[in-house]
């Protein structure tokens, strides 16, 4: 059994042949908080996290949250990374597509001894909770997986400073071991260690943005919202990218009760200056009346020009 729907008044068949499971004290305390719809996702024999059963999303689960997964959900960890994954049916069965479940899966370098908890955050969203057999949350982004973003500003609140310096230590050793993507990862990693000489006004707020696959709209990740107290338009109210010599419009869109910020029109960026999933640029957050109205992009090199 690959996944197990839960509420307040469902609990784990003990019976499950799963090959591995945490403790059932761990599971309690786990669910003993939750209100919303959740279910979890584990290995049985034979399979792995790439396989087809995983991919599904229960039907419990689908009933439970009426319309809020049709298209597509994003997915967020506990260290602020988050993937969009498209959704596709096949007869009365939901599924996340391969290619967007295999980012995510590769990307946290899930094994036989990992568990996930998924947790319905509003309509398309979902927060995931990762554990080990023993009980262990991994509560920080994995040394071998490249963070989507890196809060880097030296004189943020303390509470998130190991935070930043776990995400640029893992910045440093993705590329070195894995070897990006093309060169252009390699270059623009190469160059993060002083992504500040980059920005136009050094008191601005800004992040690091390594693209992945999928480029729809860019995600302002919660930590950097929460380091700077970041506070938005209106919901489709419009913001622009700046770059060297042009201005792209987008809208402000928010999600999970405003919790979760992005930008579209970042698509269409990508494609017109030929930006690749490991190409990295640095995104200036721009401020005027004290909301954030515009994200200055930088690039790292030339050729991202």
């Amino acid at each position: 059994m690959q996944s197990h729907l839960t509420n307040p008044n469902f609990r784990i068949n003990p019976a499950s042949k799963r090959r591995k499971m945490l403790p059932k004290g761990v599971i309690g305390k786990i669910q003993a908080n939750v209100s919303k719809p959740c279910f979890w996702k584990s290995l049985s024999s034979g399979q792995n996290w790439k396989s087809k059963s995983m991919r599904i999303i229960p039907d419990e689960f689908v009933g439970s949250t009426p319309g809020d997964f049709e298209h597509s959900v994003v997915i967020s960890v506990r260290w602020g990374n988050s993937w969009q994954l498209w959704l596709e049916r096949e007869k009365d069965d939901l599924y996340m597509i391969e290619e967007d479940w295999d980012e995510f899966v590769d990307d946290n370098h899930l094994g036989p001894n990992d568990n996930l908890f998924f947790r319905h955050d509003d309509t398309m969203f979902l927060e995931v909770q990762i554990f080990k057999n023993n009980g262990d949350e991994i509560m920080d982004v994995p040394l071998e997986v490249e963070p989507e973003t890196e809060p880097l500003h030296s004189n943020t609140q303390s509470s998130y400073k190991d935070t930043a310096t776990a995400a640029s230590a893992s910045a440093s050793v993705e590329f070195s071991a894995n070897g990006g993507t093309n060169g252009r990862a390699k270059e623009g990693c190469a160059d993060i260690k002083n992504p500040e000489r980059y920005l136009l006004n050094p008191e601005n707020p800004y992040f690091v943005k390594t693209l992945a696959k999928k480029i729809d709209v860019l995600y302002v990740p919660k930590p950097v919202i929460q380091m700077y107290g970041l506070k938005f338009g209106p919901h489709d109210s419009t913001m622009s990218y700046l770059l060297p010599n042009d201005k792209i419009n987008g809208l402000t869109k928010f999600y999970a009760d405003g919790k979760s910020v992005c930008f579209n029109g970042w698509a269409g960026l990508c494609r017109k200056y030929n930006l690749k999933a490991g190409d990295s640029v640095v995104c200036e957050l721009e401020r005027s009346g004290g909301l954030v109205t515009a994200v200055r992009v930088h690039f790292f090199n030339e050729n991202m020009r």
